[in-house]
């Protein structure tokens, strides 16, 4: 199995997993405890109250209809993302609904709105890392921003303020304050989730032992390092400045020898959320001097 295979199929199954991770947040936590919510779950259990139609029936057939609405507005690639979700988490509801053990966890709400949000944000954070939509309620807003250059963040955040009212009008004041805090939790963790990777510190060194600095890197440490070509601000000197990205372990040590060879050395730490290049996302890959010579710069891993 080749790496792009094997990739779509660990996407495939993260945005499987996600989209069960949500269903049973909803029937473990928001359901039992009578919880209201955004999203295409709270259209949902807007509709169940005022029509009686099934929870997951309204889903399935809601997300149904938006499929088809970004597929003709957004684009077949577009539609072809979301396939999954779009009919994979009602049928998944619906099974999660039918099980009586999932729904007797907890009956403390402040629990289930905590607990609900975090698997919420999660799941839908996942699912987006993934590369795909969850679907239903998450396309309005995208075929607004394609036809209207409406924001799309903007939308969302007046669809999901719409759907709570709609279930603020049967709920108690106790159920708006959890539901509106339960939105506030999942979006704090979903933002979290897509922020999360694999967080690495960048440095940037100022020392007139760059040389040696640099030296120290690569060999004790076994990073790349870059040479940026910097001028002091005052003599407007040439000042040579190493910039290498390391991991959060290893910065003590990094911190250390710099010290060693140059205790008035300027550092400049920083967290990047993200790294991605050899040594970090993909095999580190050794040069020796002669076959690197052309080359004007080194990578950071």
């Amino acid at each position: 199995m080749n790496e792009s295979v094997s990739k779509k199929l660990l996407n495939i199954i993260t945005i499987l997993a996600g989209n069960a991770i949500y269903a049973l947040g909803v029937v473990v936590f928001i359901l039992p405890n009578n919880l209201i919510t955004g999203g295409t779950t709270g259209l949902g259990i807007a509709f169940e109250h005022y029509f009686h139609i099934p929870l997951f029936l309204f889903v399935f057939c809601f997300n149904a209809v938006m499929f088809v609405l970004g597929a003709v507005v957004l684009g077949k690639m577009f539609a072809l993302t979301t396939l999954i979700s779009s009919f994979f988490y009602p049928v998944i509801l619906g099974v999660f609904e039918k099980i009586p053990q999932l729904s007797d966890i907890t009956q403390d709400r402040m629990l289930a709105t905590i607990c609900g949000g975090l698997m919420i944000g999660f799941a839908i954070g996942i699912v987006i890392r993934a590369g795909a939509s969850t679907g239903g309620m998450d396309i309005p807003p995208l075929v607004l921003n394609k036809k209207f250059g409406l924001p799309v963040s903007v939308m969302l955040y007046v669809f999901d303020f719409t759907i709570l009212i709609l279930q603020m009008l049967f709920s108690d004041r106790e159920q708006i304050i959890y539901g509106i805090l339960l939105v506030l939790i999942y979006t704090v963790v979903l933002d979290k989730v897509l922020l999360t990777g694999h967080a690495q510190t960048q440095v940037k060194i100022v020392s007139k032992k760059h040389k040696e600095i640099n030296q120290m890197i690569v060999q004790k440490l076994d990073r790349g390092s870059t040479i940026l070509h910097g001028e002091t601000g005052y003599l407007h000197t040439e000042q040579p400045v190493v910039m290498t990205v390391i991991s959060n372990r290893e910065l003590t040590k990094l911190n250390q020898e710099v010290n060693r060879i140059d205790p008035e050395a300027f550092m400049i730490i920083s967290r990047v959320n993200e790294v991605k290049g050899h040594g970090f996302s993909s095999s580190k890959i050794y040069r020796n001097k002669k076959s690197a010579a052309p080359a004007k710069q080194e990578s950071c891993s």
